[in-house]
């Protein structure tokens, strides 16, 4: 798969601009706060309806503008595919697939992205919010189904949540609860569906982890993934709270059980304190959890291992082709032994986009083509 041409109407700082872009490896240069990153965010936008940076759309569409319009043309091995999304300041966004509207969720079944940018520190190092951010985009991106499923777990929780603070501030207790029953099962019914894609998920991406990891830091320092469940007995206030080793076929039974011992705790707090939405995906190397122990290296290694992991999970089940790479800044970051093995690394995808302050820090095998950013304008288009 890769993106044949981009085009911004009132996109972050671009009143309007079209890129053209090729198999291979595509750089995007220019001075920092130029725009290069924002034209990498639209192309991910298809993929993951969400930015890297910011956790609303309206800081996408540009000041003074009501709307912002990404459109971008995909090649997918034998055939083509324009891709259009309306983000609007208020109200709900728009979609078009070969011009046919489609809704919003529909566009990550055409366009499969893994773009990888500094923020991406703190999956390893911030809240466990990231983390699971993470997993379900990925899970997302793999079985666009759970998407729905996603968000009706979302929704009962919301529900079971208002149940709850009504409750305490009501003083309601026993027999006068047993409407929370009934969002119970719904809650254990989706959450289950969640936790289990999350379990399978995170043992996929354990060797393509490993493997990547040892690529990037020249060393073996045997980083894992474990899901810390609460319907396991994690509890989601410590820093590191340890794995559980819950099988995925006593989910149910566990969350059940789970939800039966916090009740009274949960009624106390208005909160509910059970489920995925609380469940954190500790990250691990030499042994030890990478929040709080390990170097920046090693930080900036993991989280990069990781994109690369789930790059090569999309390429292998997909059917097409392989994912577009994004490489937002990241080679500044890197010493020259680390970028040469980096390239290495992403040199047989379709397509790679790399953006960079000074070209120089990017390898030579990744300046194929070359596109300059000023201000929001598109200076000069090369091809290398």
């Amino acid at each position: 798969m890769i993106v044949e041409r981009l085009s911004l109407v009132d996109f972050r700082n671009y009143a309007a601009a079209d890129v053209t872009l090729g198999a291979g490896a595509n750089l995007f240069v220019g001075r920092n706060g130029q725009g290069k990153t924002n034209l990498a965010e639209a192309i991910a936008y298809f993929a993951t309806l969400g930015s890297h940076r910011v956790s609303q759309d309206a800081p996408m569409v540009r000041d003074g503008a009501d709307a912002a319009v990404v459109r971008a043309r995909f090649a997918q091995r034998d055939r083509h595919v324009l891709l259009e999304t309306q983000l609007n300041r208020s109200g709900s966004n728009k979609a078009r697939v070969n011009g046919s509207p489609v809704r919003t969720a529909e566009l990550p079944r055409y366009a499969q992205v893994v773009l990888f940018a500094p923020e991406d520190l703190q999956i390893v190092r911030g809240d466990p919010s990231g983390r699971r951010r993470f997993a379900d985009q990925l899970l997302i991106q793999r079985t666009p189904r759970l998407a729905g499923v996603l968000g009706d777990y979302e929704r009962v929780l919301r529900q079971r949540t208002a149940l709850l603070k009504s409750a305490r501030a009501r003083g309601i207790r026993g027999e006068a609860l047993a409407t929370l029953d009934v969002w119970d099962d719904k809650l254990v019914r989706l959450g289950s569906e969640v936790i289990r894609a999350r379990l399978a998920l995170a043992g996929e991406l354990a060797g393509p982890v490993a493997q990547a990891y040892a690529a990037i830091a020249g060393a073996d320092h045997r980083p894992r993934l474990d899901w810390a469940l609460t319907v396991g007995g994690a509890d989601p206030e410590e820093a590191d709270g340890p794995a559980t080793a819950a099988e995925a076929s006593a989910i149910e039974q566990l969350f059940r059980t789970a939800l039966e011992a916090k009740r009274p705790l949960e009624l106390e707090r208005g909160l509910t304190l059970v489920g995925p939405h609380r469940d954190d995906l500790v990250l691990r190397v030499r042994g030890l959890p990478v929040k709080g122990y390990a170097s920046h290296g090693e930080s900036w290694s993991v989280a990069l291992a990781l994109r690369l992991a789930s790059a090569e999970l999309l390429r292998a089940q997909s059917q097409l082709g392989d994912p577009v790479l994004i490489l937002d800044d990241v080679f500044a970051e890197l010493d020259a032994d680390r970028r040469a093995r980096l390239a290495g690394l992403v040199a047989g995808y379709e397509q790679v986009i790399v953006t960079a302050a000074v070209e120089e820090d990017v390898p030579a095998a990744l300046r194929a083509r070359t596109v300059r950013v000023e201000a929001g304008t598109i200076r000069e288009d090369v091809d290398g």
